[in-house]
């Protein structure tokens, strides 16, 4: 490929964390990936692509016999500029690899993608489109891609994108490949922007119910606050209060002074760095206890919900057995819950929103599968099915992993 994206000769990373395949062993990886795409072309087989496997939970499971196709072995920075913020790895590249490159230039991934386990690659990290906590203030996943290289199904490589954020003409693909699970084409490198680490960072706690929580947090979204990350706890069903933790970053005296403000005006109180780094982390990596799973609640499945910010706490979740958390000023819900899929996908299409089936419980054996996203409306759905048809036409990478049809 990999005359598509040239590494940077004036890149100022360590070599160190530039380690992964040359060019021509590059080359030859893709090469023979061409090769394995026509033979299963030819035999009608389809590939499962992973990575780590770290998400693969995550989607619908894979229908068919499937040929597993991983990436691990792909990895490397093909570049890297600190100065322009913009960094270019391969698919295979492990996140944590990725990201200590990036500390060492006092830079990060500012929509904080999730690690379960301290596994995950940049293709999966892409191909999912989860985001952490961070994505309050820094936005989403595809806010930060700026372009990748693709192979189709026919072997060919696609480049999409760039390297900068005001460049693209037509149809901005690499965005669309971006939580699409791998299901129109094989993500071989993405270009993504980057940012500073914040001259200060602040964590404060306060005391209060639910729906004080979502409505207070929306109003200080809307307050000049260094706000970057927000999360409400509620241990117990019914519970008169939970927990606001909020995250200020930004300048030192932007982060102090919203600190005084939250302290003095409403008894928040603030944790020490190590408890707050810690707390953050475990909800961006989803280690958490409220994210494990408990033997004694086997038949609840771990919903979740994307809703407007502003909609109030939803009274027919209010007594489920493990509480809640609320992030982004409680545009993502996270719960536990037994209910029925259709009867969890209409409560947050009721409320302009969708709800994803994120954690399965263990069915019986002759139980149906639920569907792990929101059943598309039917523009919506010709409008996948023609993007599929299009771009992998003989249903080569992970077919149904999104959807059922697609």
């Amino acid at each position: 490929m990999s005359q598509a994206i040239q590494a940077s000769e004036t890149s100022h990373a360590p070599k160190a964390l530039l380690a992964g395949l040359s060019e021509s062993q590059a080359a030859q990886w893709v090469e023979a990936l061409a090769g394995r795409l026509a033979q299963a072309q030819a035999q009608g087989k389809s590939f499962a692509i992973e990575g780590h496997r770290s998400k693969s939970f995550y989607g619908e499971p894979a229908t068919g016999e499937q040929v597993p196709l991983s990436t691990a072995d792909y990895v490397g920075v093909v570049s890297y500029d600190p100065t322009e913020l913009v960094v270019v790895a391969r698919s295979g590249t492990p996140i944590d690899h990725l990201e200590s490159l990036l500390a060492s230039k006092g830079q990060r991934l500012a929509f904080e993608p999730p690690r379960f386990g301290g596994k995950g690659t940049v293709g999966g990290m892409v191909a999912t489109g989860l985001s952490g906590p961070g994505r309050l203030s820094a936005g989403a996943c595809r806010d930060f891609v700026l372009g990748m290289t693709v192979m189709n199904a026919q072997g060919e490589l696609l480049r999409y994108g760039g390297t900068v954020m005001k460049n693209v003409a037509g149809y901005d693909l690499s965005r669309l490949h971006t939580g699409a699970l791998g299901t129109l084409g094989l993500i071989l490198d993405v270009a993504l922007k980057v940012l500073p680490v914040p001259a200060a960072t602040a964590t404060v706690c306060i005391a209060c119910s639910q729906s004080k929580a979502i409505e207070d947090s929306n109003l200080w979204m809307a307050q000049p606050l260094p706000l970057s990350a927000t999360a409400f706890e509620q241990a117990e069903p019914g519970a008169a209060l939970g927990r606001l933790s909020l995250r200020f970053s930004g300048a030192k005296a932007a982060v102090g002074a919203a600190v005084e403000l939250f302290t003095a005006q409403y008894g928040a109180q603030a944790l020490v760095p190590a408890a707050a780094d810690a707390f953050w982390l475990s909800l961006r990596d989803q280690t958490h206890g409220f994210f494990q799973p408990e033997a004694s609640f086997p038949k609840l499945s771990l919903w979740r919900i994307s809703v407007p910010g502003c909609t109030p706490a939803l009274a027919s979740l209010q007594d489920e057995p493990r509480g809640c958390v609320l992030e982004w000023a409680a545009g993502q819900r996270w719960v536990w819950s037994a209910k029925p899929a259709v009867q969890m996908q209409q409560l947050a299409q009721d409320h302009g929103g969708h709800a994803t089936l994120y954690r399965p419980a263990q069915l019986a054996p002759d139980a149906k599968p639920a569907p792990r996203f929101t059943p598309l409306s039917p523009a919506l759905h010709r409008l996948h099915l023609r993007l599929k048809d299009e771009l992998d036409p003989q249903r080569v990478f992970n077919p149904g992993r999104l959807y059922p049809s697609l």
